[in-house]
């Protein structure tokens, strides 16, 4: 009987992390940072990809951040077979394209996960890996879908089709962010989930994907690593050569053009922790429905987050507020309207 495959975890660790300003910022972006637990959300990633059944993970990243990700693995003993530093960000396909060259480009079947997703049942993602892993073998591949429990129109969704494995069914198609009414529309047939962008797939076959769907991207990536520079376990790609490639998401450039695209339907306890409503909505919430983190101070204060790394915050009769301290910065806005930090950040930028 063949010995199963040993599965490469690939954590995406270039996103910036704005949406959680002010203590997530481009120097120190969330991934870096314990929101959910003791452990960071990096941390955290790669215990979730880790066991008998996992190798040494690829980390694709800033490399302003290569120090402290190699420190952050280190302390719970998944230190990075290889960590990727980007040149600059080209979106997801070509960051997943260096991971499968540095894979090696065979049969190796790849999890990509981003950095900075919480996880609550990991024994549910676990045996989502497993219903997905006979279709990885025949080259099929394969994403995670959410099931959705809000007509969420921040996500792009997934329709769910036929089944062709125990567990795994065909992408029937990919919908982009619906408005409210669609969303609503989607939640209520049972047929979509949210898109998660968790997939499993070989290397192999990802990259063959890419000289189909986008082959100036593959040979953007090939090309980079070929010419790579390497320091120990880190790998500086050309950037010259990265630079000629498109920056495309992997669902626009792959999953919505190849022909054997499955879906594996999962209830794992996921968020995307994308904004601090979301971060409220996970948390543990005291007995007056609030999230607090720092030296803090509350009176008759109900539905609140509030988080300080330094300054006491204290609070007499509100509720349903954010407020968050970091430095010399300050946050406060309705719990509802966190979405709008990126306007607020747009707006300090323009002075």
């Amino acid at each position: 009987m063949p010995s199963e495959p040993t599965i490469v975890p690939v954590i995406l660790s270039g996103g910036s992390g704005t949406r959680l300003w002010p203590i997530s910022t481009r120097e120190r972006p969330k991934q870096l940072l314990s929101l959910t637990a003791e452990e960071t959300m990096l941390q955290l990633t790669a215990r979730r990809a880790s066991g008998p059944r996992f190798g040494a993970p690829i980390v694709v990243a800033n490399a302003a951040h290569a120090q402290e990700i190699e420190e952050q693995l280190g302390h719970i003993g998944a230190a990075a077979q290889a960590l990727v530093l980007e040149p600059e960000g080209r979106n997801t396909a070509p960051a997943i394209a260096l991971a499968a060259v540095a894979a090696g480009g065979d049969a190796t079947p790849l999890l990509v996960m981003p950095s900075d997703h919480v996880i609550a049942d990991v024994a549910a993602f676990h045996a989502a890996i497993e219903a997905a892993l006979p279709l990885v073998a025949e080259g099929w591949l394969v994403t995670f879908g959410i099931a959705p429990d809000s007509p969420e129109t921040g996500y792009g969704w997934i329709k769910v089709g036929d089944e062709i494995a125990p567990g795994a069914h065909r992408v029937e198609r990919f919908v982009e962010k619906p408005p409210r009414d669609r969303a609503e529309a989607m939640l209520a047939d049972g047929n979509h989930a949210w898109n998660g962008g968790i997939f499993l797939f070989r290397a192999d076959m990802y990259l063959d994907a890419l000289g189909t769907h986008a082959s100036e991207m593959r040979d953007a990536a090939e090309t980079a690593m070929g010419q790579a520079r390497r320091e120990g376990k880190r790998v500086y790609p050309d950037a010259d050569a990265f630079a000629a490639s498109p920056a495309e998401s992997i669902d626009y450039a792959v999953m919505e053009k190849a022909e054997r695209v499955a879906v594996v339907p999962v209830a794992m306890g996921w968020s995307d922790v994308g904004s601090w409503d979301a971060l409220h909505a996970i948390s543990t919430r005291d007995a007056d429905d609030n999230v607090c983190g720092g030296e803090v101070v509350m009176i008759e204060t109900s539905g609140c987050l509030v988080r300080s790394d330094s300054a006491r915050i204290s609070m007499v009769g509100v509720k349903d507020l954010i407020v968050v301290a970091s430095g010399d910065d300050i946050l406060i806005l309705p719990r509802g309207r966190s979405q709008e930090v990126k306007r607020l950040l747009e707006a300090m930028k323009a002075g």
